[in-house]
């Protein structure tokens, strides 16, 4: 047995019908590659057979009434690679506009907690004779880093199947033991988590009072609650809107070196001016800049023995973006200003603080707190915490195979939640940002328009190049 961290339980507890916490990656292959020709089933017998090294892919979660911690992560003794591989057909004609419908639909149904928490969507009928990929995990299994490691291993250099790591296929989350997992939580909630409640409260206590002593300098990263109100900080339901746009690493790199700032900088630049243009087009544009959470990986960094373990190792950083500047050069300066004080803000707070505190998540507390936060609509009584989440997961700039096909773009699509209702996330890969957005249905029915923003916000910056 493994025990899930407080933060990859959370991502269980915060789970609700229309709030599905989902990693979500959208692969465009190119079957030609794939030894000895593609078909469905030959695809789906390699899975099976490099998940035989990929512990991961073969756990499910294991709960019991005597257990008062969180979760485990159990051995799957009945894995059925059936039960997690799917065919479907796009419909006609095909475009990237039918398949982004199509992985909508797919990414609002639930995943099935009584199996390994993953599934894999194989699209055919695309108009170019290309095939696609959706590949869905629960955010408890996996985060942005984590899951690129994870398309790593299901990817290769080359066409050919790779040989198989002979101490991976032999580990396991192991089975199931009731006793152990009561003991272990009862241990874990009387004795553990009153120390850690001891080590957390002095550094914690001491956040709200830095905070408030740079915002007097006006060197502070904006706090929760300040950002305005637009039409993404709504409750959602469980229709999910899906638009994709790739853009040219290089332009984006000309730009970055034109400027003087970093890709992340670029990327959060064109992003303001994304969602200006989109909220100006609708004439909701409020005066206040939007404020955006950036997930931070803390991957590598030290941890204490009470937060050690557990998939999901982020943290979050606030930042404003320059949605209320009209000029492109004047936002791109600004994006790279408001960047560096949050990144020098961020760097003072412990890194492993918001996973200190989820280890007291409560389970059932927080699940009922959560389906009556939503059902009562209560994103729309308070202040959004921010507007939108953007994340810039960086990946590798060599072509990949993907169980043999070729992988011609890869597409990262984030969970959403009640009150940030739009998810845009970045994955640079060979030689292109791949940019995924996700959308309420509900609330942003033209999300294609914010994509398509994203294509002209950065000629705009280019023509500033010339």
């Amino acid at each position: 047995m493994q025990r899930l961290s407080g933060l990859d339980a959370s991502f269980l507890y915060l789970e609700t019908r229309s709030q599905l916490m989902q990693v979500i990656g959208l692969m465009e292959l190119d079957p030609a590659t794939v030894p000895g020709g593609y078909s469905f089933p030959r695809l789906r017998d390699e899975l099976e057979r490099r998940i035989s090294a990929m512990p991961a892919f073969r756990r499910k979660l294991d709960n019991s009434l005597l257990n008062i911690d969180h979760p485990v992560w159990i051995e799957d003794a009945d894995f059925d690679i059936e039960r997690h591989v799917h065919r479907v057909a796009v419909p006609a004609p095909g475009g990237e506009i039918e398949v982004a419908e199509l992985c909508g639909h797919l990414a609002g149904q639930t995943l099935d907690r009584g199996k390994p928490l993953w599934e894999l969507w194989i699209i055919e009928g695309l108009s170019d004779g290309k095939v696609a990929a959706m590949l869905r995990m629960h955010h408890a299994s996996t985060d942005g880093v984590t899951s690129a490691e994870m398309l790593a291993q299901l990817c290769t250099l080359t066409p050919e199947a790779p040989d198989l790591d002979g101490d991976k296929m032999a580990e396991t989350a192991g089975p199931s033991s009731r006793t152990t997992m009561a003991v272990t939580g009862a241990l874990n909630y009387f004795v553990q988590r009153p120390i850690a409640m001891a080590k957390l409260v002095p550094g914690t206590v001491g956040v709200p009072v830095g905070w408030l002593r740079r915002s007097r300098s006006n060197s502070a990263m904006p706090a929760p609650f300040q950002a305005p109100r637009t039409r993404f900080n709504a409750p959602i339901t469980p229709h999910r809107s899906i638009a994709l746009t790739q853009l040219s690493l290089e332009d984006v790199k000309r730009v970055k070196n034109r400027f003087g700032v970093k890709i992340n900088d670029v990327v959060l630049a064109i992003t303001g001016g994304a969602l200006r243009s989109y909220l100006l087009s609708h004439d909701e544009l409020p005066e206040q800049p939007l404020v955006a959470m950036v997930p931070v990986s803390v991957h590598g960094a030290d941890e204490s023995a009470l937060v050690t373990g557990g998939t999901n190792k982020v943290t979050g950083m606030f930042t404003r973006l320059p949605s209320d500047l009209d000029d492109p050069v004047e936002r791109i300066e600004r994006a790279a200003s408001l960047t560096r004080t949050s990144k020098e803000h961020h760097a003072e707070i412990d890194a492993n603080m918001l996973r200190g505190w989820a280890q007291f998540a409560p389970g059932t507390t927080m699940s009922t707190l959560m389906k009556f936060y939503g059902d009562r609509r209560l994103a729309m009584s308070h202040p959004p915490i921010f507007n939108v989440l953007v994340s810039n997961v960086p990946g590798p700039d060599f072509p990949l195979y993907f169980l043999g096909a070729r992988v011609a773009s890869v597409y990262p699509l984030g969970p959403i939640f009640h009150g940030l209702g739009l998810n845009i996330t970045v994955f640079s890969a060979d030689g292109h940002l791949n940019v995924g957005i996700v959308a309420c249905t509900d609330q942003t029915p033209d999300v294609w328009a914010i994509a398509h923003a994203f294509d002209e916000e950065l000629k705009l910056l280019l023509e500033q190049c010339d």
